[in-house]
């Protein structure tokens, strides 16, 4: 018969031994296998949160960028301003000065107006003394010219007080 077989106990006696350690190495299979997969499930949450994080971080910098911007752009519209100010500023003070040089190089011209003038008139009463001088010199004596100076003279006292 058959189960006097040799062949036949040693191949049931395997499968008897490889039935009953099957059931601890299946749990031992089982238990890594489940193991494994939480261990999975951890990355995988960890990387969900990660991929949170990163979303996170990344609005965040594109929030900080667009306020960047959003100052760049004021700043850059004070400097404008601040520009078209200095401009008018500068343009008011050009126009100032322009007006006071004006203003001096009248007052020089005047100046120089009444220094001529006064010039001409020192000129001509020196003629005219020079002139009167030679007339008087030329047409009357010695004696009517020292009285004259005399004259002038006493006179003198009563003209400078």
């Amino acid at each position: 018969m058959f189960y006097t077989d040799p062949s036949f106990v040693v191949g049931a006696a395997f499968i008897i031994v490889v039935a009953w350690l099957a059931k601890p190495i299946m749990r031992a299979v089982s238990s890594a296998l489940d193991g494994r997969a939480d261990k999975i499930r951890g990355q995988i949450e960890e990387a969900r949160k990660l991929r949170e994080e990163a979303q996170a971080l990344l609005a965040e910098y594109q929030r900080k960028q667009r306020d960047a911007l959003s100052e760049a752009e004021h700043i850059v519209a004070q400097a404008k301003e601040e520009a078209t100010r200095m401009r008018a500023q500068a343009e008011q003070d050009l126009e100032k000065s322009v007006e006071r040089r004006k203003a001096q190089a009248l007052d020089r011209i005047a100046q120089s107006e009444a220094q001529a003038i006064a010039s001409v008139r020192n000129t001509a009463v020196d003629v005219a003394i020079a002139a009167a001088q030679k007339l008087i010199t030329d047409q009357m004596s010695g004696d009517r010219q020292d009285a004259l100076v005399d004259s002038a003279i006493k006179d003198l006292g009563n003209r400078l007080n």
